[in-house]
């Protein structure tokens, strides 16, 4: 279980990145928080940094659109799903508890940052 930060620093709409390897993202999709790699499986951009709408978030770099849901991707030219993570709130904090392969955080915490509406 990783932390990530407050729940009341992650509102409707923004996202957070985690230094892990793979970084992971967390969003927050109208109070409901989701985790996915954070890499695009298109290319390599943080979709941390993409457009959120609803559960699916747009990668800022080629507009490829993945269901936070699944991972799976919405549209081209995403073809590979990217990997879900399980969220938790404890005591306030956001927490990920990581998918498959254990993740390695590289380096303090997490770094916030607030999603885009497209």
């Amino acid at each position: 279980m990783i932390p990530v930060c407050r729940l009341d620093d992650l509102p409707a709409g923004a996202s957070a990145r985690l230094a892990t390897t793979p970084p992971i993202a967390v969003f927050n999709a109208d109070g409901a928080l989701y985790a996915i790699d954070d890499t695009c499986s298109h290319q390599d951009a943080s979709l941390s940094e993409g457009w959120l709408e609803g559960c699916q978030v747009e990668c800022p770099l080629h507009a490829a659109s993945f269901d936070l849901r699944t991972g799976e991707p919405t549209c081209l030219p995403a073809r590979r799903p990217v990997r879900t993570h399980r969220v938790s709130v404890v005591d306030g904090m956001v927490h990920v508890h990581v998918t498959g392969a254990p993740s390695v955080p590289t380096e303090a915490g997490a770094v916030a940052g607030e999603g885009s509406a497209a």
